[in-house]
């Protein structure tokens, strides 16, 4: 898998210009988000949440045209509600683009 931060980052260097805090900021907060909705997935025990944090994530990873997290999100919406091996792939994405200071 590639680096999965390097559309959010071209994403966000387009939106933020020579801005390196507001870059940081936005970028944190597309981790937060993606975490929340990692850490809802995690605690759906239904389908119709699984099916609605997972349907997040993918809109969220559109929206700076995140691919592989795109993917990742997909296989959630194929799978069951607390499927392990989707869960880990997700969270091993979103640690591949921690944002670091």
């Amino acid at each position: 898998m590639a680096y999965l931060g390097d559309a959010i980052d071209a994403h966000l260097a387009v939106a933020t210009g020579d801005d390196a805090e507001l870059f940081r900021e936005l970028r944190a907060a597309f981790v937060e988000s993606a975490r929340r909705q990692l850490d809802l997935l995690g605690r759906a025990r239904c389908d119709g949440n699984w099916e609605m944090a997972a349907m997040r994530l993918k809109s969220l990873a559109a929206t700076f045209h995140a691919a592989d997290l795109i993917a990742l999100a997909d296989q959630a919406l194929q799978g069951a509600p607390g499927e392990p091996a989707v869960l880990r792939n997700i969270a091993a994405a979103l640690d591949s683009i921690e944002p670091t200071d």
